[in-house]
């Protein structure tokens, strides 16, 4: 598409959504803003971590890090794939009215890049003094585009531009900034460099250099997104698994390792209890191993790319010693829209254009008034899903299904002939939630309850 068309159906977009009011917010009670840490897992399930029922991976950092702070237990990600639910993260946008709602390759290295005037979380958090990095999986833009993260708000940007460049852990280059860096290992050398290992590094540099703060670290990290590698198989080595179940576990393991040494940092530093750190993962587990051998749905059915519980519901960690209340166990419904205005309130900055979030700053210090979602809303591909309350409900070849997940976690029983008016109203939720995309709009044409197909 050339850039004049691709502009124009930018601003079109744009015209064509309308959304819940802006909100403000204030810094703590001294004035004091907090750092804010932010880690994202990609195809982390629900039941990968010990803290979730995981039995045979071990988690202790991100385990210890629950137990220390908070538990989300009914938190979603933006949509079930990565693209698209990234930019409900960043952009505080649901997929009915975000800019990327799919997975969608460009001939170019890179992703079809989100606008130039997108209201982004480390654009509102730069008003404030912070200093923003991102670290690791970007896909939401190519090299130089509008959607390059140096262009939404990040003054440091070092890992994977491209999301499918993010499939393999030895790439031969990562991108700092506007530089591509030539991993020399990677491209036939003696000494392979493992990415991962690398972001990890850059993190703990980043903290150091401004433990002063404020500072935002977006920390996207890659595993255990496939491919399945990892230098070395640690505590599972000898196990009696296949070669790839060895390989994932050691993964995930190794990323909670990391997320110790990050911790600990923190605390070594003396800034632990003013920076707010939060776990959580893109979409639900990716299938294979992920979810038949190790459960990474839990009690959920679906997976990725699934608009079930499976596939969306993601396990959310927040750490903030002597603010959030430790050992405590959150139901708040929640989703990645909800990150935007809560940062922006921690940070004492004005969200200036309309988001689809709700701060959960009163959940996570467990004071004040939590507003709740009326409903959360997800489309992807030719599908789309409804949370109101307890009712899910999911719109795809077999029609719209409706389940009461009070009784029905795994949505297995469909009650949609039993609620009639209720099927009717969350069809209009869908309709209404829904704005034109130039770039990803569909048509749903598939059967309904209670009519002829």
């Amino acid at each position: 598409m050339k850039r004049r068309n691709f502009l124009k159906a930018m601003a079109s977009l744009g015209a064509a959504v309308v959304m819940s009011p802006s909100v403000s917010g204030a810094p703590g009670p001294d004035g004091s803003r907090p750092n804010i840490i932010y880690i994202l897992a990609d195809d982390l399930g629900y039941g990968h971590l010990g803290c979730y029922g995981q039995k045979d991976i071990l988690t202790p950092h991100l385990d210890r890090m629950a137990a220390e702070g908070m538990r989300s237990t009914d938190h979603y990600a933006g949509t079930a794939l990565s693209a698209p639910s990234r930019c409900v993260l960043l952009t505080g946008l649901h997929t009915g009215h975000c800019f990327i709602r799919n997975n969608k390759p460009l001939p170019v290295e890179g992703n079809v890049p989100i606008p130039a005037g997108s209201q982004t979380i480390p654009k509102l958090l730069k008003k404030a003094g912070y200093v923003t990095a991102c670290l690791g999986k970007w896909g939401l833009g190519y090299p130089g585009s509008e959607g390059d993260p140096n262009k939404q708000g990040f003054d440091h940007f070092f890992g994977y531009n491209c999301q499918r460049q993010a499939h393999s852990y030895y790439p031969e280059h990562l991108w700092r900034n506007n530089e591509k860096v030539i991993l020399k290992g990677n491209a036939g050398g003696a000494q392979k460099e493992y990415s991962h290992d690398l972001l990890t590094a850059e993190a703990l540099s980043f903290v150091r250099r401004n433990r002063k703060g404020p500072f935002f670290l977006y920390l996207p990290y890659t595993i255990p997104h496939a491919k399945f590698q990892v230098p070395d198989l640690g505590d599972y080595a000898d196990k009696p698994w296949t070669d790839t179940q060895k390989a994932i576990a050691a993964m995930i393991s190794r990323m909670d390792r990391d997320i110790g040494t990050l911790l600990a940092l923190l605390k070594d530093l003396g800034i632990e209890k003013n920076t707010l750190v939060m776990f959580a993962s893109d979409n639900g587990s990716a299938g294979g191993d992920l979810l038949k051998r190790f459960g990474g749905a839990g009690a959920f059915r679906g997976q990725k790319g699934t608009l079930y519980e499976g596939g969306l519901r993601a396990p959310l960690i927040a750490r903030w010693p002597g603010r959030v209340a430790p050992g405590t166990t959150s139901d708040h419904v929640s989703c990645f829209q909800d990150m935007l205005p809560t940062f922006a309130e921690l940070a004492g900055v004005t969200v200036a254009k309309p988001t689809d979030g709700i701060s959960i700053v009163p959940t996570l210090l467990g004071r004040g008034r939590q507003r709740s979602h009326e409903y959360l809303y997800w489309e992807l591909k030719n599908n789309r899903a409804v949370r109101m309350g307890h009712w899910k409900a999911v719109r795809g070849k077999k029609g719209l299904e409706l389940f009461d997940l009070r009784s029905d976690i795994s949505e297995t029983n469909n009650v949609a002939d039993e609620h009639v008016d209720l099927v009717e109203k969350i069809r209009r939720i869908m309709e209404v939630a829904h704005k034109y995309s130039p770039f990803f709009d569909w048509k749903y044409e598939g059967p309904q309850p209670g009519k002829k197909a």
